[in-house]
This record gives structure tokens, C-alpha cells and sequence, in this order.
């Protein structure tokens, strides 16, 4: 009966260093989860009220931002998001009139990759006063480009409307292309005449 006791005390002492080891490994495991997850999910570092940011080269007004409130996330690649609406207006470099503007119900900024992301109700006017139309629409300020990959619905001067998928042009939104179109054009008669 001794030996037996013996055998097992020495086998839990064997077993214990191995527990605490195992119990440490899961610990460091689980606060490594943790640090991911907060860094995915991100931190509010500052709420703003009422922005309205004016961006400008050379004393030249480039874009003018308003939103009711823009809240800044801490992550690795740091983003603001406007919950609650978005404009964004272009002015023209030369003239300082202003030459189209985007608005939505929410906005996203990726300042590091100069990207921005509207979503819902999405509309966008050119200097032209033609209106594009779409669920979602990026913008990247480095490239100076637009695009959807969702259904974008154009109305140009006249009222002729097309409706198409996997949209692009340029920031100015006058060359625009759109695949998989569609279009309701309206046909003066008495102009054939």
C-alpha cells in the first residue's frame, strides 16, 4: 500500500509542473484572442459633432466635407465613419464654382489609403446635373476614380436613363462607364424631320 502511494505522489508531482504549464499556454492563447479582437473591432478615440472640413491646395478649395457626426475607430489602419449622413462637395480648381458632389446616408474614410466608401442612398450630381444613383459608390482620392460593383441607375440631361452595373469614371463623373446597361431614351420625332 505504501509503494501505491508513493507511485502516485510522484506521478502528481510529475503532472503538476505539466497542468500549470498547460493552464499558462491556454491563458497566453486567450489574451492573444483578446488583442486580436480589439484591434478588429476597434475603438471610438473621438466622436465629432457638426464637421464641416474644408480641404484645400494652394489656397484653392478643393472639396468641402459635412457631416453631423463622424466617429474616429483606432485600429491599425485607423478609419472614421459618418453614421449619419455624408456630402462631400468638389469645387473646380480653376473657376471655384463647385463641379458635383456626393451624398449619402453613411460614409466611411480610410485616410492611409485615400479611400472612401458611401452607403445607402447614395447620389451623386456632376457639374452637367446629371445624377448617379446607387446603394454603395468608392472613391479613391489618390486615383482620382469612382466605382460601384452594385446596380447604378444614371439620369442624364433630357431624362434618359440607363441603369447598369459595375460602374466607373473619373472623380468628375464625365466619362463614365457602365457594364451590363440598360436605358429608357426619350426620341424627338419631329427632329428626324
Amino acid at each position: 500500500m505504501y509503494n501505491r502511494v508513493k507511485h502516485l505522489h510522484g506521478l502528481c508531482l510529475l503532472l503538476l509542473p505539466m497542468f500549470a504549464l498547460f493552464i499558462s499556454s491556454c491563458e497566453n492563447d486567450l489574451n492573444k484572442v483578446k488583442e486580436i479582437a480589439s484591434n478588429e473591432v476597434g475603438i471610438i478615440v473621438e466622436p465629432t459633432t457638426g464637421v464641416d472640413l474644408i480641404m484645400s491646395d494652394s489656397a484653392k478649395v478643393q472639396l468641402h466635407l459635412t457631416a453631423p457626426l463622424l466617429l474616429q475607430y483606432q485600429t491599425k489602419k485607423p478609419y472614421k465613419v459618418a453614421p449619419k449622413g455624408i456630402r462631400i462637395v468638389f469645387y473646380d480648381k480653376v473657376t471655384q464654382k463647385e463641379s458635383g458632389n456626393i451624398v449619402a446616408d453613411t460614409g466611411i474614410l480610410h485616410e492611409d489609403d485615400k479611400l472612401y466608401e458611401f452607403h445607402k442612398n447614395v447620389v451623386a450630381t456632376n457639374a452637367k446635373g446629371e445624377t448617379y444613383k446607387s446603394e454603395e459608390l468608392f472613391w479613391n482620392a489618390g486615383t482620382k476614380k469612382v466605382y460601384s460593383h452594385k446596380n447604378v441607375e444614371v439620369t442624364m440631361n433630357g431624362g434618359n436613363i440607363m441603369n447598369g452595373d459595375n460602374f466607373e469614371s473619373d472623380d468628375k463623373f464625365l466619362h463614365p462607364t457602365l457594364r451590363n446597361s440598360k436605358g429608357i431614351f426619350h426620341v424627338d420625332e419631329n427632329a428626324t424631320q
